[in-house]
């Protein structure tokens, strides 16, 4: 269990509203650890994950996959209004390139 909880994605960040760091894990969104120092904000946090997990398995809940561990395809869809479709369309016909090519560019930006 504790390998897959050191496999999350952790941040920390400072928070001004709370004059603390903050810790963070993105699969675990509704979660976070305030801290004097950002070590102390990484340790909380992952404590708190941990403690977040083995409840979870305790109760048979669905425990969330890290981002690190699951496979992508590299393909999503993406719905915009014709208007932008259009507008795309032509700067990427402008551009020599294809759709894709364009979109992948600017979402990587």
């Amino acid at each position: 269990m504790a390998e897959k909880v050191d496999k999350y994605t952790y941040r920390v960040t400072w928070s001004e509203e709370d004059a603390e760091h903050v810790g963070l894990c993105a699969e675990f969104p509704s979660l976070s650890w305030l801290a004097a120092t950002p070590e102390a904000a990484l340790k909380g946090i992952r404590k708190l994950v941990a403690e977040v997990v083995a409840d979870m398995a305790g109760t048979g809940e669905e425990i969330p996959e890290p981002f690190s561990t699951k496979h992508y395809s590299g393909k999503f869809l993406v719905r915009v209004p014709p208007e932008v479709h259009r507008h795309l369309a032509m700067e990427a016909a402008e551009a020599g390139v294809s759709l894709n090519r364009l979109a992948s560019a600017k979402l990587s930006q």
